[in-house]
């Protein structure tokens, strides 16, 4: 993202674009998607300097927010790995766009908020389903309601992050755990992604129901026999997605 000036705060047309990039990227050829800031930040949420005086009736609000969660679900039905490059500042809808990619690398000057309540606003672009997910209710509460800031060995020890490296290390660490990710199999890690998605809203006995589902299928995949192949044949598998 890019917004020169702004901290790469998303104006109002920002969001569309997001999220046909994100649904480009959904159909596209491409393993894996990095998402990352221009200039030192990662992404400061709504530019509501620019956007503000466009609010006021609630037909106009609701309008506005279809927005951010026309991109946020986007995002979030992206079945390919994803992986958030974050540097400087995260905030508002920026940190939970940073939050809504699978894995999220750190810079050590980073600098993460919720920051809506300061804004006198409640959280959006899915912080509430994210955030406690992520670092547990009672965590999510207080950093929620505070909107401090969590700098960036903190958010690694709650689990807000995956890792944290030097900024000038971020766009290799990046890369690197693209390659990773993309020599993956891409039928098991879309079933992965589901599963732990809805992980937290089922039963025991409903896990191992899809797990049956999802493994049944998986087992009768091409990806399975490359699997195999190149175990015995003791070479990196490649996988096609069937």
């Amino acid at each position: 993202m890019s917004s020169p000036g702004a901290k790469n705060a998303v104006p109002r047309t920002g969001w569309d674009e997001l999220a046909d990039a994100f649904d480009a990227f959904e159909v596209s050829a491409q393993r894996v998607m990095v998402l990352t800031g221009a200039d030192g930040d990662f992404c400061a949420g709504a530019d509501l300097g620019a956007d503000f005086s466009g609010f006021g009736t609630p037909a106009a609000n609701l309008e506005y927010m279809q927005r951010p969660n026309r991109a946020a679900t986007a995002l979030h039905r992206i079945t390919k790995p994803t992986i958030a490059a974050v540097d400087g500042v995260a905030v508002g809808a920026g940190m939970n766009l940073a939050l809504g990619c699978d894995i999220v690398i750190a810079t050590d000057r980073v600098r993460l908020a919720e920051i809506f309540v300061k804004r006198g606003l409640t959280l959006d672009f899915g912080g509430t389903w994210l955030l406690p997910r992520l670092v547990g209710l009672a965590r999510a509460r207080e950093i929620a309601l505070s909107g401090r800031v969590v700098e960036a060995e903190e958010a690694l020890t709650i689990g807000l992050v995956t890792s944290v490296v030097g900024a000038d290390d971020l766009e290799v660490a990046a890369q690197e755990m693209a390659e990773v990710l993309a020599d993956g199999a891409p039928l098991a890690q879309q079933a992965i992604k589901v599963a732990l998605d809805r992980s937290s809203g089922m039963a025991f006995e409903e896990a191992l129901a899809f797990e049956e589902q999802a493994q049944a299928k998986l087992l009768g995949s091409e990806d399975l026999l490359e699997g195999a192949a190149a175990f015995f044949q003791k070479r990196p598998p490649d996988f096609k997605g069937r």
